[in-house]
């Protein structure tokens, strides 16, 4: 990694980084995908805060269009009924993560904003192309809208959030719920892929990390698409999404030392020319991930505090 990228991150920031270098793991991208998936779910809780006990936390399933049954997770703070309720999906490049990787970041959500969350265990890549994920999260949120009282939800206060491909996920859900006439209060984007090619200034400037690199990008996309075309589709890239008029408030929470950085501020922006408040909030000093290494990173815990907030305010 170039020194005057080093030269940005904070001094935890850059502590973190360089103990997992030290560490010397395979390069993920040189991994089979269920090595690659088991390392991240060893890794992924390493630098979380402690995981809060929550009142509620039950696994279900969620019918697909094909009749896959979707696992998910719900947690809540209390058993109180008619809690505003946050869909989540997990980060991962559409090929690694899991409901249990995102354990910890969906309980704090759950306790700090007092809504109900529920995570989504989408079909992942290579086993499942684009845009089977896509359709996942999607048919998961019209569930949640139609059945979500029979859980204890208000469904009339609903959101949808996610990190990173989780993130993308999440702002196609939001342009998919205003078509079918799904109100939505907030969509939650942490640090989320919005566009067609990696081809922005922060992919060049960030190609060698930290933590998310140009191989581990193009080996995770190389295994959610199916042709080349499916990078035009604004299902995995939002910014080509035509119109976004009309879509829900939008939180958007981005690390200033990450590939996706720029891509985030452009969506921020075309949101806001078509009119849609947006709150947006850019982190300096650390990298791709960060929202996960809470116990480490002061950075990850405001971060936690501003989504509180939006979310707080969101369902008011």
């Amino acid at each position: 990694m170039p020194a005057d990228v080093i030269a940005e991150l904070t001094p935890t920031m850059r502590s973190v980084v360089e103990r997992m270098a030290r560490a010397q793991h395979t390069p993920m991208w040189e991994m089979t995908v269920q090595e690659a998936r088991q390392a991240y779910g060893i890794g992924a809780g390493v630098l979380e805060i402690a995981k809060p006990a929550l009142a509620r936390v039950e696994d279900l399933h969620i019918p697909a269009r094909d009749g896959f049954q979707i696992p998910a997770r719900l947690y809540a703070a209390s058993w109180d009924p008619l809690q505003p309720v946050l869909l989540f999906t997990h980060g991962g490049g559409f090929t690694i993560g899991s409901v249990d990787t995102h354990d910890t970041l969906c309980r704090e959500l759950a306790h700090l904003a007092g809504c109900m969350v529920v995570s989504v265990d989408y079909r992942l890549a290579p086993e499942h192309r684009f845009p089977t994920a896509s359709n996942d999260a999607w048919d998961a949120l019209q569930w949640l809208a139609a059945e979500g009282m029979a859980l204890g939800a208000d469904t009339g206060r609903l959101a949808v959030g996610g990190d990173s491909a989780g993130g993308t996920l999440a702002a196609v859900n939001a342009i998919l719920a205003r078509d079918a006439g799904i109100d939505l209060a907030l969509q939650l984007l942490i640090y989320p892929g919005c566009a067609a090619h990696q081809d922005t200034p922060s992919h060049a400037r960030y190609s060698q990390g930290p933590i998310l690199t140009k191989p581990m990008i193009s080996w995770m996309f190389s295994n959610y698409l199916r042709t080349l075309t499916d990078r035009d589709d604004w299902r995995f890239a939002p910014l080509l999404a035509p119109d976004l008029r009309g879509l829900a408030p939008a939180s958007i929470h981005l690390a200033q030392c990450d590939s996706l950085v720029d891509e985030g501020v452009m969506y921020a922006e075309r949101l806001r020319a078509a009119g849609v408040d947006v709150d947006l909030h850019t982190y300096a000093g650390v990298a791709h991930e960060f929202v996960k290494m809470g116990r480490a990173l002061k950075e990850a815990r405001a971060c936690h505090a501003q989504m509180t907030q939006a979310l707080r305010a969101a369902f008011d």
